[in-house]
């Protein structure tokens, strides 16, 4: 007979749409997530058909297939952290903000995905309202980059005066904390601020990455936030370690090609292996 189970993977659900091209989305969420040694589940929010050149069309899930497809992970396999994704419209925030409240998951990595590498835009102008209301007092972090914190905030960002400024905004719109990723800043060096509400700003830099292939670096990021929550890592420490894998995954897709547009980045430069924990 097989000897009884004792031990389980680190588990993490993204919830996000799926990119068909295989760069972003629930594909490189997967990809990360396995690259760091947990085990990944979805639920699909809407289906993309895109590649590297842009976004050709979204189709949304519909709302009962996607509140199935989080409790059937849920109440099976069980999660140690979330991975928040695009969410389209109003009515998609608010079915993956019940099922948040519905079974209690607490270590949430919000992603508010609004505009695609390409610039099309990801979400309808209702939703980004619902987001803010349903999702931020939710999440444990949010990591807009500059062009969604200047939505959210409805002022562009040009500085790392303006990103400040924007980071403390956005905890005052009901986020417990904030990754603003200021990559879109011109210059050699990419920093990237991490303000907690009641801590000190952290401001995270380091030199930019001629590279091509970028399409998917935030959601590389984001689901490696939560896988190394799930790890056990504080925030702090996940957003350290999620830069650097980035930042590799980036160094090491630069010289590839892979379609005729923006590339991905290669998650799988140095793959971890599946991590164990003792079963409760």
């Amino acid at each position: 007979m097989p000897s009884p189970a004792v031990f389980q993977y680190p588990r993490v659900l993204s919830i996000a749409g799926s990119d068909s091209g295989g760069g972003a989305g629930i594909q490189a969420d997967l990809k990360t997530i396995a690259a760091l040694g947990c085990f990944g589940m979805t639920a699909i929010t809407a289906l993309t058909s895109q590649n590297t050149l842009g976004v050709r069309s979204i189709h949304a899930v519909p709302l009962p297939i996607l509140r199935d497809q989080i409790d059937a992970v849920v109440e099976d396999i069980g999660v140690d952290a979330v991975k928040i994704g695009m969410l389209h419209s109003a009515e998609t925030v608010r079915e993956v903000a019940a099922g948040l409240k519905r079974h209690r998951l607490q270590t949430v990595v919000l992603d508010p995905v609004m505009i695609a590498t390409s610039g099309a835009v990801l979400i309808d102008n209702e939703a980004v309202g619902v987001l803010v209301r349903e999702l931020f007092p939710l999440a444990t972090v949010i990591t807009p980059n500059l062009d969604e914190a200047a939505l959210l905030v409805q002022n562009p960002l040009h500085s790392e005066a303006d990103m400040e400024q924007a980071a403390h905004r956005l905890l005052a719109m009901g986020a417990p904390a904030v990754l603003l990723k200021g990559g879109h800043l011109a210059g050699d060096t990419v920093s990237d601020l991490l303000l907690a509400r009641g801590d000190a700003p952290v401001w995270l830099r380091a030199p930019r990455i001629a590279s091509n292939n970028t399409h998917g670096t935030g959601c590389t990021l984001s689901s490696a936030i939560a896988s190394h929550l799930a790890l056990g890592a504080d925030l702090a420490q996940a957003v350290r370690q999620s830069r650097d894998f980035v930042r590799n995954a980036l160094q090491a897709g630069a010289p590839v090609r892979t379609g005729a547009g923006g590339g991905p980045l290669n998650h799988g430069f140095a793959p971890h292996a599946m991590q164990l924990r003792p079963l409760p």
